[in-house]
Parts: structure tokens; C-alpha cells; sequence
């Protein structure tokens, strides 16, 4: 692109949808390359991290060498005009111990923020081909398909609720339906977005697991809430800190309806 053009939001989403399907190919020369005599080959997987935030790294200053990358220096948070105002937020491998294991429930995901303003999200999932996107204030898209706003209806025993690792050392639950721990907090998010669950909670994340998904998220109809309700804002975390809340993703209006099954330990 000629670098006195500014891209268009159609430009930005085609090439995050094209980067994130060739960082997929990448990932998967490692995928399930893991030592099977150790519970969690760390090695391997930091190894395939670091080739892949080169390779998005390389591919971006290709195409536009003025964007920033989340976990560079910031850009100064007052407005900048022009592509120095862009942001990306990479996460090459969300759901890493079922990468290395060979579990298929993983992905890759990128966020674009212009101004520290959310502009759009993807998330792929290499091996099974599931890629879900949206613009901001948009609609959101599972493939092809676009995700309506979910209606679930009363909670039953057929409804799934989507956790974190360890939840039952935190919770004791009287939900009446399945939980269920994926193992990727992306997917999770996704799936929520797509109605294939009334929520998923969150424990143990950052701003790069969940800038993606959340406006994939947004864009279907959901939002994140504080545990007790209390609105979660993203934006609080962009110093890269820990976000150390529990948190709960759902169709809106649908958290304390959730919440209502859990019960903390003490």
C-alpha cells in the first residue's frame, strides 16, 4: 500500500484475517510437537511463540511500517493523527497447553485499536478452520455466518456454562447445566458470541486474551461484567497488568442470572 494512502477498515480487517490464517499455518509446523514424556513441554512453546510474533511482526512493518505493536513503547495516549494512531495486539497462542498436547481447541487472535479506540477483532483457530471477526459497532461473523444476538432463555440442564482451570478449587456451583473448561479463553468468548453457551467466566487474564474477543463479543450482542455485576472496562489493563478479578462473558442483561450459581469458597 502506498504509505500516503490512509487503509480503510476493509483494507485492516482483509489483512488481519490473512495474516492470522498464514500465523496459523506457521503455528501448526509445532502443533502437538510437544514432549509427550512432560505434562508441559514450556520449551516448545515458547520457541513457536517467538517465531510467530516475528512472523506477525515482519508482516505488519511489510504492509504498515508506521502501526504500533502492543508490548512495544506506547504511543502517547493524546490523539495522534494519521497510521502512528494504530495499535495491534497480537496473542499468537491462546490455549497453549492444549497446543502443545495436540488438543485442537486453541488459536490465534489480533485486535486493532486506532487512538486506543477498538476498531475490530479476530480470532482463528488453526486446526479446526474457525475464524470469527467483527468490526466495532458492527456485526460479528463466524465464517461466513453472521452471530444474531442469542436468546437462551431460562437457564436448564442443557445449558453450558464455559470455566477456567481450577474453577471447583473457587466455587461451589449449583448450576444445573454442564460446565465445561476449553482451555482457551478466546474460544470461549466465541462461543459465547455464537450462542453455543449462556457464559463463560474468567480468571487469570490480560488485556492481550481478551482484546479480541471482547469486541467479537460486543459485536454479538454480549459484554464482560465484574463477578458482582459492576462493569469491567478493558481499557483499565492496557498497561499490560494482570487483571486479577474474576470476570463473567454473556449475552447483555444475562450476568446476574449466572452469577445467581455461584457461590465463592471461602
Amino acid at each position: 500500500m502506498n504509505s500516503q494512502e490512509s487503509p480503510g477498515i476493509e483494507d485492516l480487517t482483509r489483512f488481519a484475517m490473512d495474516v492470522l490464517r498464514c500465523a496459523g499455518s506457521e503455528a501448526l509446523r509445532y502443533y502437538a510437537k510437544g514432549d509427550p514424556a512432560m505434562k508441559f513441554d514450556s520449551e516448545l512453546v515458547t520457541e513457536a511463540e517467538l517465531h510467530l510474533v516475528d512472523f506477525f511482526r515482519n508482516q505488519l512493518h511489510s504492509q504498515f511500517p508506521e502501526h504500533g505493536i502492543f508490548g512495544d513503547e506506547l504511543p502517547k495516549q493524546d490523539y495522534v493523527h494519521g497510521e502512528k494512531g494504530y495499535l495491534w495486539i497480537y496473542d499468537a497462542l491462546d490455549g497453549v497447553a492444549n497446543y502443545q498436547a495436540g488438543i485442537p481447541i486453541w488459536g490465534t487472535s489480533l485486535a486493532l485499536l486506532e487512538n486506543f479506540w477498538p476498531i475490530l477483532g479476530v480470532f482463528y483457530m488453526p486446526v479446526t478452520g474457525d475464524i470469527f471477526h467483527a468490526q466495532a459497532g458492527s456485526k460479528a461473523y463466524w465464517n461466513d455466518c453472521s452471530l444474531d444476538k442469542p436468546d437462551h432463555g431460562e437457564i436448564s440442564n442443557e445449558s453450558v456454562l464455559l470455566t477456567y482451570s481450577r474453577f471447583h478449587n473457587h466455587y461451589r456451583s449449583t448450576f444445573p447445566g454442564k460446565i465445561r473448561n476449553l482451555g482457551c479463553t478466546a474460544a470461549h468468548l466465541c462461543y459465547v458470541a455464537r450462542g453455543c453457551a449462556e457464559g463463560a467466566l474468567l480468571a487469570n487474564v490480560s488485556y492481550q486474551d481478551l482484546a479480541a474477543a471482547q469486541i467479537i463479543l460486543g459485536a454479538a450482542g454480549g459484554t464482560i461484567c465484574k463477578l458482582d455485576g459492576r462493569e469491567f472496562h478493558l481499557s483499565d489493563y492496557l498497561d499490560g497488568e494482570r487483571i486479577d478479578e474474576h470476570l463473567i462473558a454473556a449475552p447483555e442483561g444475562s450476568h446476574a442470572a449466572i452469577a445467581m450459581y455461584l457461590n465463592e469458597l471461602k
